[in-house]
C-alpha cells in the first residue's frame, strides 16, 4: 500500500463507483505484489515480456512479484501465472515531488495465456469528455481501507487540462505529461491500491493511474500519466535493453 507525498496534497492512488466486469475480460491487467503476495499497485502488459506501471510503484526489483491473469485476489482459479521481475526501469526524470514523468517498466519473462494492451502513438492526443476505463483491485471507498477481493472498473470522461489546471482544482500542478478523468460531481474514480493500472481509451492505454486528492472527490478528477508522452522512450528503451543483451 503506497502513500505518494505532493506537498499539500496527499496523493491516494485510488476504483469507486465502479462494478466488477466480467471475470477475465480485462487480460492484460496485472497486480504487482510484494513477495509476501500483498498486492501494491497495477500495471498493463504491453507484449508478453514487458509490463507498464507507475514509477512510484517501484518498492525494489527483489521484494516485488508480477501476477498476471488474476481476477480474484483471495481465490485460486487457476489462471494465475506468477513472474519475478527481471529488469526494472522507471523513468530517469521521475519527479516524487511532482509526480512528473510517474511511468516505469518491467521486463519479465514470457508469459502466456494473456493478452496485451495496446499503447497509442507518440503525441497522440485524447479529447475532452472522451469515455475511457480504468480498473484495479484498489478501494472500493476512500474511508473503508478495504482491497476487494476481485478486479472492479469504472468508466471515466477526460477532464481538459484547463479545468483540472484551475484555481477550484489542482491549481497548476497538471504538467503536459498528465491527463485527468473524472466527474466534477466526483462519486466515480480510481483509488488507493489502483496506483499503475491502465487508463483505457478507444481500446488503447492513454493513462497510468499516478496520484490525486482522495478519492472520487468533486472537483478532482484522479490523474494519470499521459502514456503517449512517452511511446517513443517506451519502445526505445525495450530496444536498448535487448541491443544491451547482444552485446553482453
Amino acid at each position: 500500500v503506497l502513500f505518494v507525498s505532493c506537498g499539500l496534497l496527499l496523493c491516494q492512488e485510488r476504483i469507486v463507483g465502479g462494478y466488477a466486469p466480467v471475470p477475465h475480460s480485462i487480460r492484460y491487467i496485472v497486480s504487482i505484489q510484494t513477495t509476501e503476495r500483498q498486492h501494491v499497485c497495477g500495471g498493463s502488459l504491453i507484449n508478453k515480456y514487458w509490463v507498464i506501471t507507475a514509477a512510484h510503484c517501484n518498492i525494489g526489483l527483489d521484494r516485488m512479484m508480477i501476477v498476471a491473469g488474476d481476477y480474484s485476489l483471495t481465490i485460486y482459479e487457476g489462471t494465475e501465472q506468477e513472474i519475478l521481475p527481471q529488469h526494472l526501469v522507471p523513468h530517469p526524470e521521475y519527479n516524487k515531488t511532482t509526480n512528473n514523468n510517474d511511468i516505469m517498466l518491467i521486463k519479465v519473462r514470457k508469459l502466456s495465456y494473456v493478452s496485451v494492451a495496446l499503447l497509442p502513438r507518440q503525441g497522440a492526443p485524447i479529447a475532452e469528455g472522451r469515455m475511457c476505463r480504468v480498473s484495479g483491485w484498489g478501494y472500493t471507498s476512500p474511508n473503508t481501507g478495504l482491497i476487494p477481493a476481485t478486479l472492479r472498473t469504472v468508466k471515466l470522461p477526460i477532464v481538459s487540462a484547463r479545468n483540472c489546471n484551475s484555481s477550484e482544482s489542482f491549481d497548476g500542478g497538471i504538467t503536459d505529461n498528465m491527463i485527468c478523468a473524472g466527474y466534477s460531481t466526483g462519486g466515480k474514480d480510481a483509488c488507493k491500491g489502483d496506483s499503475g493500472g491502465p487508463l483505457v481509451c478507444e481500446g488503447r492505454v492513454y493513462g497510468v493511474v499516478s496520484w490525486g486528492k482522495g478519492c472520487a472527490d468533486a472537483q478532482f478528477p484522479g490523474v494519470y500519466t499521459a502514456v503517449s508522452k512517452y511511446r517513443m522512450w517506451i519502445d526505445d528503451t525495450i530496444f536498448n535493453y535487448y541491443s544491451k543483451c547482444k552485446k553482453d
